[in-house]
């Protein structure tokens, strides 16, 4: 991004480059702050490929396909590369086409995907099949050398999970239970509720503790719970 930047005047592209790293620090958070940061950026420097990424990004976070698919074109066209053909095809997915997205799937760009890019697509063309009608034909699009592994990459558990849910949709729920399980021990930096899918297989119930807590009066408390008479009120705390 910084090379494509440099293309530009000084000022302008540090002014761009602020907007961008707001984009990328509020997108999780707050997508629609995000997006107005985008807009910013793309009325400063629409012929940068970066803007334009960023600015699919943004639109896409809050679902806005039609227009982060248009983003993403022209980002592909300025660069060439082949890295946003899964985001891209789930834009189709989003505007209500997965029959579109899942010929991409089927389209030589996706070879030229790296591995993470090409466990993407299949996400993609397994949700797509699911938006089809097609559940057991998702469960087996997701099968592949990437779910069998044992070894634990950035998209594993997102994999797993996909799994997990595409198998629970088809009625087989114990093999669903177990990749639930697995998708949890390899979510290290917790991208799924893994955990809540497996309690709710499970039958477990949460209940908040304070839910009802602002009618609990003082007179309600248990003795034992108040500070002694003459103590000031003061707590220990025990090491």
């Amino acid at each position: 991004m910084r090379q494509e930047l440099l293309s530009l005047p000084k000022t302008l592209a540090e002014d761009v480059a602020k907007n961008l790293v707001m984009v990328a620090k509020l997108l999780d958070e707050e997508p629609e702050k995000a997006y107005g940061y985008s807009r910013v950026a793309l009325r400063l420097a629409s012929r940068v490929a970066a803007v334009r990424e960023a600015a699919g990004f943004a639109a896409y976070a809050v679902g806005k396909y039609s227009e982060a698919l248009g983003e993403f074109r022209a980002a592909r066209r300025m660069t060439g590369g082949v890295e946003l053909w899964p985001v891209m095809a789930d834009c189709e997915r989003g505007m209500g086409r997965p029959e579109k997205a899942l010929a991409m799937a089927g389209e030589p760009e996706v070879q030229r995907l790296d591995r993470a890019g090409q466990v993407e697509m299949r996400l993609v063309a397994a949700g797509a099949r699911r938006d089809m009608g097609q559940a057991d034909a998702a469960v087996v699009t997701l099968q592949s050398p990437e779910l069998a592994s044992n070894a634990v990459h950035p998209w594993t558990a997102r994999l797993r999970y996909a799994y997990a849910d595409a198998l629970l949709e088809v009625g087989r729920e114990d093999e669903a239970r177990d990749w639930f399980a697995k998708a949890l021990e390899s979510d290290q930096a917790g991208a799924t509720d893994a955990s809540d899918r497996l309690a709710e297989l499970d039958g477990v119930q949460f209940t908040d503790a304070l839910e009802n807590g602002e009618d609990i009066g003082e007179d309600e408390l248990d003795e034992d719970a108040k500070p002694d008479e003459g103590d000031g009120g003061e707590r220990s705390e025990k090491g």
